[in-house]
């Protein structure tokens, strides 16, 4: 895809794009759920493709298994995004995995799950944003078993959006991921252009409802006038 494209998108919070998602009739926004920074990146906010990454639990020995480490074959400039079994408790995620990343010019890492090593991320100033983190390691809890496939992220306990269940969350291979402090949002490749331009369109009446608010002409004004609502 185009660089421009791509560098447009990381000009936008992860909230400016899931209010864009949200208009294009993605009733999640993009939004995977409780997955929170773990390690800053620099300036904030990463934005890349995913490689996709499906961990199983050990015990499943019918599963496929990977010739390669994950990391070892991450494509340069990619966030590696991985799917752990959400009823694991150990971490598949520490400090070698995100050195070698980091070797290999990966963006950063996006768990649905836990990792361990939080100050040895922290210190190689390598992005990393996860589920929660823990002290045991991946062996001989869970292991890694296919690379570059849709993964079905759901949503875990009791979670609901406008008093209906979440829905789950597919991200594909390619799909443009974008986290911040905010959260994590997952960008569908073909929607990348028209999440642009409506969060360009949202900032710019946003940017607008601001003065007018800063200058105490009230909410409720401010948006009638802006937004139209």
């Amino acid at each position: 895809m185009p660089a421009s494209q791509a560098s447009a998108l990381v000009e936008f919070s992860t909230c400016e794009i899931s209010d864009a998602l949200i208009k294009l009739d993605i009733p999640h926004g993009g939004y995977i759920p409780d997955i929170s920074m773990i390690s800053a990146p620099t300036g904030g906010r990463i934005c890349a493709p995913a490689y996709t990454v499906r961990m199983i639990c050990a015990s499943d020995t019918s599963a496929p298994k990977l010739s390669n480490h994950f990391v070892d074959t991450a494509p340069a400039g990619s966030i590696i995004f991985i799917d752990a079994p959400p009823e694991c408790k150990n971490a598949v995620w520490g400090g070698l995995m995100s050195a070698g990343a980091q070797a290999r010019s990966a963006v950063g890492v996006v768990i649905s799950g836990r990792c361990r090593d939080l100050a040895e991320h922290r210190s190689l100033g390598f992005p990393v944003f996860a589920r929660g983190h823990s002290t045991l390691g991946q062996s001989p809890f869970t292991r890694p078993s296919e690379v570059n496939v849709p993964l079905l992220i759901r949503p875990q306990g009791d979670d609901s959006l406008g008093g209906n269940a979440f829905p789950a969350i597919t991200v594909e291979p390619g799909d443009w991921v974008v986290a911040d402090e905010d959260g994590v949002v997952c960008v569908p490749s073909d929607l990348e252009v028209q999440v642009i331009e409506r969060a360009g369109r949202a900032r710019a009446i946003d940017e607008r409802c601001m003065g007018d608010i800063k200058a105490g002409k009230g909410i409720q004004a401010s948006f009638k006038l802006h937004r139209g609502k």
